[in-house]
């Protein structure tokens, strides 16, 4: 039985992905250079992936950059559109049913606290969570399961108990070496990330419009069934 449910942030809460990407390129076009998704989505829900951003604009530039300049040009860019945006569809609505089914509600994400803690007042929903945890948490991040297995533990269930909500390929590997299930909701970013290959147990194209409850016993029939 599913006890709890932990959401990631970056891309599943908030489309922050979207606009990490967009800051990044508007970077690189000074540059005259183009970066592409796939590139970008090697980065998306870990830290210190095979992909490095300013490492990749030194290389193909040819320069010597000031990276710490260029790095607190892109997270005042990145907070101030990210700022502007609104939470995903049906995240709210899925937080409030998770409530009134009496489900245990986490957070697992790569971020650190200070950017997942501004986010979530800012949005008026961080009363709904009852642990988060961040990259501040933990040694590793996503793909590793620490932060899933810490996740539940806080919250007092067994990883078996708890689903996670997801949007990139190695926040799914991550729930899943942590033996929680996952739903995968991606977004612009992450839509052509092969997820059946790592374990997921359902995707849906948004959560607007779908009860948790439904999706609930979608994944227990398909448990049942196996």
């Amino acid at each position: 039985m599913i006890k709890a449910v932990i959401f990631d942030f970056d891309g599943t809460i908030l489309d922050s992905e979207t606009c990490g990407y967009e800051a990044f390129c508007d970077l690189y076009a000074e540059y005259g250079l183009e970066l592409r998704l796939e590139e970008w989505a090697l980065c998306i829900g870990t830290h210190g992936g095979p992909f490095e951003p300013y490492d990749e604009l030194e290389k193909r530039s040819g320069r010597k950059l000031d990276r710490a300049a260029l790095k607190d040009r892109y997270e005042t860019e990145l907070m101030n559109r990210s700022l502007k945006m609104e939470l995903l569809p049906g995240v709210r609505e899925t937080l409030e049913e998770a409530r009134q089914l009496g489900l245990r509600i986490g957070l697992a994400s790569s971020s650190h606290r200070d950017w997942i803690d501004r986010h979530l007042e800012e949005k008026g929903i961080r009363g709904f969570f009852q642990t988060i945890q961040t990259a501040d948490d933990v040694e590793k991040v996503k793909p590793d399961p620490a932060l899933y297995r810490q996740a539940a533990a806080a919250l007092g269930v067994r990883p078996e108990e708890a689903v996670a909500i997801e949007d990139s390929r190695n926040g799914l590997l991550g729930a899943k070496a942590a033996g929680l299930k996952a739903v995968v909701v991606p977004n612009p970013m992450t839509r052509h990330m092969d997820f059946e290959s790592a374990g997921v147990d359902l995707v849906l194209d948004s959560l607007a419009g779908r009860k948790l409850r439904d999706i609930l016993a979608q994944l227990e029939s398909a448990e049942n069934a196996r």
